[in-house]
């Protein structure tokens, strides 16, 4: 009977002389790391395994997609300046540019007042950039050289076209009206409006005429310095459409066809 209760003695005296070999740790502290030291001996082979190695970059996945937010929110921030764009240009064509007032456009777009003082400081600056995103990019094109194999006639007609079914026949030619009627008094309107669209129409229209001079398509030189003449039937067509186009409807496309055959001379049918 002896020997069965001096044979615990032993068994637990073994975990004291082992605590005390490792610098006088307590035995309870030993018994806790012998009961973990299994559990991390069972997870130690299986870190190193092939199939666990290459999900880690997959449980990261989620974590590099908060670029989104802020995508949505420039989407929103450019959504909400183009609809106050757009109502800004509704209070302009119905009300005019002097009439036209911050609080009716933030109304018409369903912003707040603040709102629109975030992406302009006044109504001129909204009216500039209605004139930079409607018109400075249809200008831009008559810089383009005209397609290899094709006449300087055919890529003065083609931007014609264009404008008329672009600008005349839409609300962008009322912008062009409402710069006719009241640039004379916001003189800071018509001064951007030349610079951002005017002069380089012209220059664009300038430079199409002296190649067609120099390839011989056009027999007038001095034409090159008068460009005005050769887009005054686009001007003429925005005016008409305004005015009198419901007593006289007007074909402007053909109407500038005739034009070129003064300028070009008559097409051949044959």
């Amino acid at each position: 009977m002896s020997s069965p209760r001096t044979a615990p003695g032993p068994s637990k005296a073994a975990p004291s002389k082992s605590a005390s070999g490792r610098r006088g740790e307590k035995p309870a502290i030993g018994r806790q790391g012998e009961k973990a030291a299994p559990v991390k001996a069972s997870k130690g082979p299986k870190g190193p395994k092939g199939p666990k190695g290459p999900k880690a970059p997959k449980s990261t996945l989620p974590k590099a997609q908060p670029p989104k937010p802020p995508s949505n929110r420039a989407e929103r921030t450019a959504e909400r300046r183009e609809a106050i764009i757009e109502a800004a240009l509704d209070e302009f064509i119905s009300r005019g540019f002097t009439a036209t007032r911050i609080d009716d456009v933030a109304r018409r777009a369903g912003v707040a007042k603040g709102t629109i003082y975030l992406h302009f400081k006044d109504k001129e600056s909204m009216f500039e950039e209605l004139i930079r995103t409607a018109l400075v990019p249809l200008i831009g094109r008559l810089h383009a050289p005209p397609p290899i194999g094709g006449s300087v006639r055919d890529a003065v007609e083609a931007f014609a076209r264009t404008f008329i079914q672009e600008v005349a026949a839409t609300r962008r030619g009322d912008i062009v009206r409402l710069i006719v009627a009241e640039g004379p008094r916001f003189p800071s309107i018509a001064d951007f409006y030349y610079r951002e669209v005017v002069s380089r129409g012209l220059a664009g229209m300038r430079a199409l005429i002296e190649l067609a001079v120099s390839r011989g398509e056009i027999q007038q030189k001095n034409l090159a310095r008068f460009p005005q003449i050769l887009v005054a039937p686009a001007i003429i067509a925005v005016i008409w459409q305004s005015l009198f186009s419901r007593h006289a409807p007007l074909d402007a496309i053909e109407m500038f066809r005739v034009h070129l055959d003064l300028i070009f001379g008559e097409r051949r049918t044959t």
